[in-house]
């Protein structure tokens, strides 16, 4: 019986078991010297919108925090599933991260076929901030108000332009949304981000966009461009006078953004703790709360298990929509 045991318990077996039962103490002294070198953050976006000014504005936080520089990249294209993707591949220490957004989860519902499952192949670490968008117009629209709009689409059906950051992205599901729900025909133009989108509705290139505040209210408030509405449920604290796209007459109206970090799936649960802690700790400090506060932000600063309920529940909301929108996967 022991030459049996023996014989069971080869030195490759033994071996193998060491490394398992070593790995969580390895995993462990890792987060413990994390980050070992600067840290990657893929932006999906063009730099100057929100996703990239809100990053930058953390990142600069994590960089004092850790000591080790936190490096924003931006890599657009395809709707950000380029940076998606190359986050997704990228090796699973901590040190590559990518910003996902609402818009990020309506993919599944407007692409027949992507190089990555959102809710497999991803560790979510933290749902940074929440905000919501402002309905622009171009001055030269001459539109007042959203109810200005919907008779002004009517009269004109097919040649008001409206630009989005990316076909399926929350910007452009919900003008979907607004467009069904007034029954406007309206002529979509994607982008590479929301501020691509926002320098061409300042050029007149475009008549109208959904924007964030941070990126949107100086632009507003030098009359450059007119805010019709906020699409969240109710009125800005930022601009407290503008009405909700559901007091303009489209009841039940709401969109809302929304930024987090997930990194590679095979992250050690370890490492992603580490990267938790040190979102949450940058998200807390008063400045920054006060910071985005005046912008129209909110910081959250959620745990993964928070975070990846929420992908799931906006992964399952775009679909319903774009199934009701008669939105064809591409």
């Amino acid at each position: 019986m022991l030459k049996d045991m023996n014989r069971a318990f080869s030195p490759r077996l033994l071996l193998l078991l060491a490394l398992v039962a070593h790995a969580p103490c390895h995993a462990a002294a890792e987060a413990q010297t994390f980050p070992a070198r600067s840290v990657r953050v893929i932006v999906t976006t063009s730099p100057g919108g929100g996703v990239d000014i809100t990053m930058r504005t953390v990142g600069q936080k994590l960089t004092e925090l850790w000591g080790r520089a936190v490096v924003v990249d931006n890599r657009t294209g395809a709707s950000g599933i380029i940076g998606l993707d190359l986050a997704a591949k990228a090796p699973p220490d901590g040190h590559t991260l990518v910003v996902v957004t609402a818009g990020h989860t309506g993919h599944a519902a407007t692409h027949a076929k992507l190089p990555y499952d959102l809710l497999r192949d991803f560790a979510p670490v933290t749902e940074m901030v929440t905000t919501y968008y402002l309905l622009l117009a171009h001055p030269s629209v001459g539109v007042q108000s959203v109810q200005d709009l919907v008779a002004l689409a009517h009269s004109k059906p097919g040649t008001l332009t409206y630009g989005s950051t990316g076909t399926g992205q929350t910007s452009h599901l919900s003008w979907v949304q607004f467009a069904a729900a007034t029954r406007m025909d309206l002529v979509h133009v994607p982008y590479k981000g929301s501020g691509q989108a926002l320098a061409e509705l300042l050029a007149g290139h475009i008549d109208l966009t959904f924007a964030t505040p941070l990126e949107s209210i100086p632009y507003v408030q030098a009359n450059k461009l007119r805010a019709l509405a906020v699409s969240s449920s109710t009125r800005s604290r930022a601009l407290p006078d503008l009405p909700t796209v559901a007091e303009s007459g489209v009841p039940g109206y709401e969109a809302s953004g929304w930024y987090g970090v997930v990194a590679p799936a095979a992250t050690p649960r370890a490492i992603v703790s580490a990267l938790n802690d040190a979102f949450v700790r940058v998200l807390r400090l008063p400045e920054i709360v006060e910071r985005f506060a005046k912008s129209g932000i909110d910081t959250v600063g959620s745990t993964p298990e928070q975070f990846r309920a929420r992908l799931q529940s906006e992964t399952e909301r775009w679909k319903r929509i774009a199934k009701i929108a008669g939105i064809a996967k591409q």
